[in-house]
């Protein structure tokens, strides 16, 4: 089992400032449907995001959709999502700690930092916006009142679309890397087996975990810089980086997730076929 996992924003999707490839999500949808891969979004986009950047952009549906950022895992099946409920018991029982509405009371009060929307909670995920600029003082006092107290994890990153800092409190065993680990071992998948392409803060814990990482080529420099530091301290990482020039396509986005398939064989012996 081949499974290639990705990342929405910026990743599959042409939605950054860089000049995008007119074909290339054709590509994707194209060579994804015939060969035998298992197709994994990882995102942090709920459902209904994840649903409207389908008919955005065009992207087929994913087999497994891993979103929220990791805090929630479907299924698609003859047209129909359908949620996991084996990863909610899996979370429940590997962090008995989590408690959201714990967290929320906790930083409360604490300047620079804004809850997030409704629709960006859910039971293993509790999300702020933070002013970038005070980032260091508002992590300082969010490590204060929450870190090593609530089986979480904490993890910054940073939109350089539109200059938001964004916060996210989850579970530790409800993350990207981990709901990709949990569908690859669902799947009888190794690690070798599995391809994870990303751009940006939150993919650096799938991109270093041991999956097969690709960086697209308008990856964030700060995530370059964190992988290529993670690459020197563990030899045996696997990570490509997108350099474009490809068939005609130039890195970015969803040709970076092309290019890096390719690399890894995803697709088999048929790029003379393409």
């Amino acid at each position: 089992m081949k499974i290639l996992a990705t990342d929405l924003d910026r990743t599959l999707l042409p939605n950054g400032s860089w000049q995008s490839d007119d074909k290339a999500i054709d590509l994707f949808n194209e060579l994804t449907e015939k060969h035998d891969v298992l197709i994994v979004y990882v995102t942090g986009r709920n459902l209904a995001l994840t649903e409207n950047a389908i008919k955005e952009f065009g992207v087929r549906y994913p087999n497994i959709l891993c979103g929220d950022v990791g805090t929630s895992i479907r299924k698609y099946e003859n047209g129909e999502w359908k949620s996991d409920k084996g990863w909610i018991e899996h979370v429940r029982k590997e962090s008995p700690g989590w408690d959201a509405m714990a967290i929320r009371d906790a930083v409360a009060g604490i300047d620079a930092m804004q809850e997030q929307e409704s629709e960006h909670q859910n039971q293993f995920k509790q999300s702020y916006y933070v002013e970038h600029e005070k980032k260091d003082q508002v992590l300082k006092k969010v490590d204060e009142r929450v870190k090593g107290k609530f089986d979480e994890v904490i993890i910054y990153s940073f939109d350089s679309q539109d200059g938001k800092g964004l916060l996210d409190f989850l579970p530790a065993s409800a993350t990207k890397q981990t709901a990709l680990e949990y569908v690859a071992e669902e799947y009888g998948a190794a690690k070798d087996d599995v391809v994870f392409c990303g751009d940006s803060g939150n993919d650096i814990f799938p991109l270093t975990a041991g999956f097969r990482g690709v960086l697209v080529k308008n990856a964030d420099d700060q995530l370059v810089e964190n992988v290529k530091k993670a690459m020197d301290q563990n030899p045996d990482l696997q990570v490509y980086f997108a350099k474009g020039d490809f068939k005609g396509l130039q890195g970015y986005y969803t040709s970076g997730v092309i290019e890096g398939a390719y690399h890894y064989g995803v697709f088999d012996c048929a790029l003379e076929k393409v």
